[in-house]
């Protein structure tokens, strides 16, 4: 029951959470030009880009220790561990931006200040995701939604006045971003220390090592998922120009309402499975795998629905000068279907700690999209990055299930009827 109830409030938060960008974009695409939309798609490209950096991925260090047998203050000694490395990762890439500032903005086509904004969201988005993850493993639900609809409200408003009443364009929707999620962080922090989740000065070297062996295999990890859900923007305006970025942001973005969809059952999911992995009891291990093909069901029918439906409603939220993503969205959501297998069976990997092997998978699939995208595109233009966006995906879910097959045993051709 459990499951069931938080499953449905995380369910409801994120759907709130993307129904607020689903209203905000019919307005932005229809006051700010194609090619600032591509702008757009540039600078959130740079910002995946950083959120492998940021941080060192030390918040799934903080997560599966959780599920360690610890006590409340050495927790909190090795959540503050976590940010010592935000704060070492976040000063190496300012570094690296002052003196790669000028050719980061000729080869992403964004004003340069855009990137130190990216650097400072990346910080401050790292702080508020740390806070929910620990309400997530906590099973605190309702304050989970609270916040992140919250941040997404506050992020709508603010894109509004800036982008539509001060008619800042692309600027204002950037800095729009950048005092939304502030906002929130300073929210955060100040909550992770009230409640004693952290403390940022008790320095603890082998705790420090372990949140940097846990989150360093997965650079590659996230180096590879940006090459498979963000580089083909890079691709497309390189190759077709900022404007046909700017169509094929649209198509992605509103395909990925369905990521948001999988990306709630999972958070709900992620406490159920760990804790039934942890009691290691067959019958528990023979209804996940059963559960988890009715689930696969379930997404193959949800596919063959998109595909033929989303394009009149790309139409009708974009509007018409968008016609264009509406041949797209319909593929791009059947990779998004790919995305939802995927995250049934990455856990079992992050349960078993067995991080470089999903690097290793990822960063794989990742260089295998970037040469799909080299080929398809001159030959089939924006479709050509769809089609590889669908094919990346397919390999990275199946790479993924077969080495979770070996980290952890699971039945999944041994089940009793």
């Amino acid at each position: 029951m459990n499951f069931l109830k938080n499953s449905s409030i995380y369910l409801t938060a994120n759907l709130l959470n993307a129904a607020i960008p689903f209203l905000l974009l019919p307005i932005l695409t229809r006051y700010l030009t194609v090619e600032e939309y591509g702008q757009i798609a540039m600078f959130q490209m740079l910002l995946s880009g950083l959120s492998t950096f940021i941080g060192l991925n030390s918040i799934g260090s903080a997560t599966r220790k959780f599920y360690d047998d610890i006590s409340e203050e050495n927790l909190k000694v090795f959540n503050g561990s976590c940010f010592q490395l935000l704060i070492t990762s976040s000063l190496l890439c300012v570094i690296l931006a002052f003196f790669l500032k000028d050719k980061l903005s000729q080869f992403l086509a964004i004003p340069v200040n855009w990137i130190y904004i990216a650097i400072l969201i990346s910080i401050f988005t790292y702080i508020t995701t740390f806070l929910l993850t620990q309400w997530q493993i906590n099973n605190q639900a309702k304050k989970f939604g609270i916040l992140q609809v919250s941040g997404s409200l506050i992020n709508m408003l603010l894109s509004l006045q800036l982008v539509i009443l001060l008619k800042e364009g692309a600027e204002g929707r950037v800095n729009a971003q950048l005092l939304s999620v502030f906002i929130i962080a300073f929210l955060s922090i100040i909550i992770l220390y009230r409640k004693k989740i952290i403390t940022i000065f008790s320095f603890n070297f082998n705790y420090l090592k372990e949140a940097l062996f846990y989150g360093t295999p997965l650079i590659p990890h996230h180096i590879g998922i940006f090459f498979i859900s963000a580089i083909d923007r890079f691709f497309i305006n390189k190759e077709m120009g900022l404007e046909k970025a700017g169509i094929y942001m649209v198509a992605m973005q509103l395909s990925s309402a369905l990521t948001i969809l999988f990306d709630a059952i999972n958070k709900a999911y992620v406490p159920w499975l760990f804790n039934k992995l942890k009691k290691n009891n067959t019958e528990d291990k023979i209804k996940i795998v059963k559960y988890t093909y009715f689930y696969f069901i379930l997404l193959i029918i949800c596919a063959i629905f998109a595909f033929f439906i989303s394009p009149y409603f790309l139409i009708f939220i974009a509007g018409d000068k968008y016609t264009e993503s509406a041949s797209l969205i319909g593929w791009l959501c059947i990779g998004q279907i790919f995305s939802g297998m995927y995250l049934m069976v990455t856990n079992y990997l992050f349960f078993g700690k067995k991080t470089s092997r999903l690097a290793l998978t990822t960063i794989t699939t990742g260089i295998i999209n970037i040469i799909l995208l080299l080929i398809l595109i001159p030959y089939f233009g924006l479709l050509g990055a769809a089609y590889a966006f669908i094919t990346s995906k397919f390999i990275q879910f199946m790479l993924t299930w077969i080495i979770s097959y070996s980290a952890i045993k699971m039945p999944w051709f041994k089940m009793r009827v």
